[in-house]
C-alpha cells in the first residue's frame, strides 16, 4: 500500500489540514494519508504545544470515518524531538509492506535540505508539495522523486485558531464541528 505522511504538531487540527490530506488522495497513487502527530517538533518551542495525546484525540475526531486518513502517534514511542529521517526509517521496519512517501507544503520543502538526514529522506523517498501562500515551491536538485501538486490555497493556521480561541471568539467551520466542541468543552487553548 503506499502511504503518505503529512507531520505535523496539529495544534490543533483544522480544515485546512484535512482538505490538504484528502486532496492529495485524490490526486495521487495514494492509498491512504496518514497525520503523524508529532509530539516535539525541533523547531517549535514546546510550551505553546497542547498534550500530544489531546492534540492525537483532536486528530482522531477530526478524520471522523474517513477511511482514506488514519491518525498516527507513531513519533510517540521514539526519541524527543521528532525527526522525520528517524520516523521514515522506523515505520519502513515496521510495515516492510508499505510503500512511504512525505506530503508538505512550499514552507517545509523550502527548508528541507536543512533537515536531519536530508540526503536520507530525499534520495530515498517520494516527496509531494503543495504550494503555501508565500512559499513558491523551488527545486531542489537532490530530491530525486518530488512532484509538486496544485492545492487548495487556504490562509488558514492553527496559531490563528489559538489566537481566536484565546479571544473567545468562534471557531466555527476552521475546525471540525467535532473538534470545535471538544476544545470549547476542555477549554483548550484559553
Amino acid at each position: 500500500m503506499n502511504i503518505g505522511l503529512y507531520f505535523g504538531s496539529f495544534n490543533p487540527i483544522h480544515t485546512g489540514h484535512l482538505i490538504i490530506a484528502q486532496h492529495f488522495l485524490n490526486q495521487t497513487g495514494l492509498h491512504q494519508v496518514w497525520l503523524v502527530v508529532t509530539p516535539q517538533n525541533p523547531v517549535k518551542p514546546q510550551g505553546t504545544l497542547l498534550n500530544e495525546y489531546h492534540r492525537l484525540h483532536l486528530v482522531r475526531l477530526g478524520i471522523g470515518d474517513n477511511p482514506g486518513i488514519k491518525a498516527s502517534d507513531v513519533e510517540f514511542y521514539l526519541p524527543k524531538p521528532s525527526y522525520t529521517s528517524i520516523t521514515l526509517a522506523y515505520l519502513e521496519e515496521k510495515h516492510p509492506q508499505h510503500e512511504f512517501a512525505l506530503l508538505m507544503g512550499s514552507d517545509s520543502y523550502q527548508n528541507l535540505p536543512n533537515w536531519h538526514n536530508a540526503a536520507f529522506i530525499m534520495a530515498r523517498y517520494p516527496i509531494y508539495v503543495y504550494e503555501r501562500p508565500g512559499f513558491v515551491p523551488t527545486e531542489i536538485p537532490t530530491a530525486q522523486k518530488t512532484t509538486v501538486l496544485k492545492a487548495p490555497i487556504l490562509d488558514l493556521s492553527a496559531s490563528h485558531i489559538r489566537n481566536l480561541l484565546k479571544e473567545k471568539k468562534p471557531i466555527t467551520y476552521l475546525v471540525p464541528r467535532e473538534v470545535a466542541l471538544e476544545i470549547e468543552k476542555n477549554n483548550y487553548y484559553r
